[in-house]
């Protein structure tokens, strides 16, 4: 049964055509040889989502990324006439890792004049130019100017900071975000600096956790739970269909409009106890902040329902940003660590609590959050397990799973063209029907 309207094709899927109806193989989650093509292919050629501006507010701040998917670590720090400058995380002397504490594998963040190497201290200024080398007349034909660091491409858009590990990228950041970045701009993220995170390596493939962002067909059924068991029975029955779908060119971004934002929900007696007593819960505090959201982004809401919850903006490869109507946000980022396996990392912003009780409210969303994703994470391992047995090649996706046909599809395309480009043999056969 159809609750709100689709396209004139009759379904969401087809009104892009090339994806297809048919099942689809999940073989690209699976094979190791394609996750190694992925790698390529992908994290070192696309902007990828790094941090916030707020992480760097003043000249010396930085902090480090950990990029398993493309070999590498970052370094992102504010320059001294204020710019943001990217770097490889490495000293040109014998390719130590020239930023870290305790642990070389964990990332860190801190203020500094010059980064100093560990080994042979060597010293960079934060503009990336070598300034100190410790015995510099015992080398030979040696100029310093002729060992900075390893710069990397770097851009913000709307505070968020992208890298592009490409030694020239193939489009700037704005030309990749295009009419979905346009779509969004001017919403005031820079307003919500309280901030709540988590990150947990899960034991899935990357893309897959995106998928379960990417639909809602599973939340009556997986999250139940969350709600009370009236609802929950109402909700299980009726099933859930989106508000809108929509996929940018060939970008690979896409978003799903959802209704329900349920803050405050239509009867109280709908949620839990608790989230009755501090108004708040899953969907945010049930108040909204004192931030102006009289005009928002024409990006939001793009089928201008009265409804209106939340929109899911799906940012190529590995980056979602998730924006409720009440006024708050929250981004999910899915770093590939092996085939099956990924660090994903969720973060909360909220504008700063006027007083205690905004804090606790914020704090039930965070923790509601949290429990959420972990019945997805747990269930994705389960899925990975068993897709690794092969027992079943084709999976039969419905009209409110078209954002998953999209990102699959996207990223054999890109695979595909990298495989052509340097001649290399198929590694899987066949693309999704």
């Amino acid at each position: 049964m159809t609750h709100f309207p689709k396209p004139a094709e009759g379904s969401w899927t087809e009104h892009y055509p090339h994806l297809g109806t048919g099942t689809i193989s999940y073989e690209d989650s699976i094979s190791p040889e394609y996750f190694e093509l992925e790698k390529e292919a992908i994290f070192k050629r696309s902007w990828l989502n790094v941090g916030r501006v707020e992480q760097v507010p003043k000249v010396g701040s930085f902090f480090t990324r950990e990029v398993a998917a493309a070999d590498t670590s970052v370094i992102i720090v504010r320059d001294r006439d204020g710019s943001l400058r990217a770097f490889h995380n490495i000293c040109r002397h014998r390719g130590n890792k020239l930023v870290w504490t305790d642990y070389p594998s964990e990332e860190v963040a801190g203020s500094c004049r010059q980064f100093t190497c560990k080994y042979h201290g060597w010293r960079y200024n934060l503009d990336g130019n070598l300034n100190f080398v410790q015995q510099e007349d015992e080398f030979f034909d040696f100029d310093k100017a002729d060992y900075p660091l390893v710069p990397v491409h770097v851009d913000t858009w709307e505070g968020f900071i992208f890298i592009n590990l490409a030694p020239e990228p193939t489009e700037t950041l704005a030309e990749s975000l295009g009419e979905m970045g346009t779509g969004l701009a001017g919403y005031p993220f820079g307003e919500m600096t309280q901030t709540f995170g988590y990150r947990a390596v899960v034991n899935a493939n990357w893309k897959l956790f995106i998928d379960a962002f990417a639909e809602f067909y599973h939340a009556p059924i997986l999250h139940q739970r969350q709600s009370v068991d009236t609802e929950a029975t109402k909700l299980a029955a009726f099933g859930f269909e989106a508000l809108h779908y929509e996929i940018f060119g060939d970008s690979g971004h896409s978003m799903v409009s959802t209704w329900g934002g349920m803050s405050p929900p239509k009867d109280p007696m709908m949620v839990k106890p608790i989230e009755r007593i501090l108004r708040s819960g899953l969907f945010g505090p049930w108040d909204k902040p004192d931030i102006d959201l009289s005009q928002l982004p024409t990006g939001l809401n793009p089928s201008g329902h009265r409804a209106w919850g939340s929109d899911s903006f799906q940012i190529f490869p590995n980056f979602v940003i998730l924006v409720w109507e009440p006024g708050w946000y929250l981004t999910y980022n899915y770093w590939p660590l092996a085939v099956d396996q990924h660090l994903f990392e969720g973060r909360l912003y909220f504008a700063p609590p006027r007083n205690a009780t905004d804090r606790v409210r914020q704090e039930l969303a965070a923790v509601t959050f949290k429990e959420y994703a972990l019945q997805d994470g747990n269930t994705l391992e389960a899925t990975q397990r068993m897709l690794k047995s092969r027992v079943v090649s084709a999976f039969p996706l419905c009209d409110q799973e078209v954002l998953c046909r999209n990102l699959h599809s996207v990223a054999r395309s890109r695979v595909e063209a990298y495989r052509t480009e340097n001649d290399i043999p198929v590694v899987l056969e066949g693309q999704p029907r």
